[in-house]
């Protein structure tokens, strides 16, 4: 048995979420885009594309505060205070020590809004 076919074997064993994490990681390594329907999602229509559902859409996302500039620390502190409902000491420590959720398991929109109050405030956020 060739490298391919071992390899082809190990993909119809994989399950919907197996899969989906597969293609992220084909993506992120070479710098790929699989949602424009050509590559990757092509190469693979003999296996896992064709049994494989539709992957449901991800309802629930977590706001995560990446990067502060330390000349921004005061702006972005008092939006995450506004935006979670700390106190300052809470918040302060948030701050401090990047990365660190803001918040979890909000709605697409709430995470979009509290992204964009948190980059004007001059934070980098990562929305996962």
């Amino acid at each position: 048995m060739s490298k391919v076919d071992n390899i082809l074997e190990e993909l119809k064993s994989l399950t919907l979420l197996e899969a989906a994490e597969l293609v992220q990681q084909i993506e992120q390594i070479f710098n790929v885009d699989t949602s424009v329907g050509g590559g990757v999602m092509m190469m693979a229509s003999g296996g896992v594309a064709e049994t494989a559902s539709p992957v449901e859409e991800k309802t629930e996302f977590d706001v995560i505060l990446d990067k502060v500039p330390a000349d921004k620390k005061i702006p972005i502190l008092k939006v995450v205070r506004t935006i979670t409902g700390l106190g300052l000491k809470e918040a302060k420590e948030l701050v401090d020590t990047p990365p660190k959720p803001i918040q979890t398991a909000v709605t697409k929109e709430v995470a979009e809004n509290s992204k964009k109050e948190l980059e004007s405030a001059g934070a980098v956020i990562i929305i996962k």
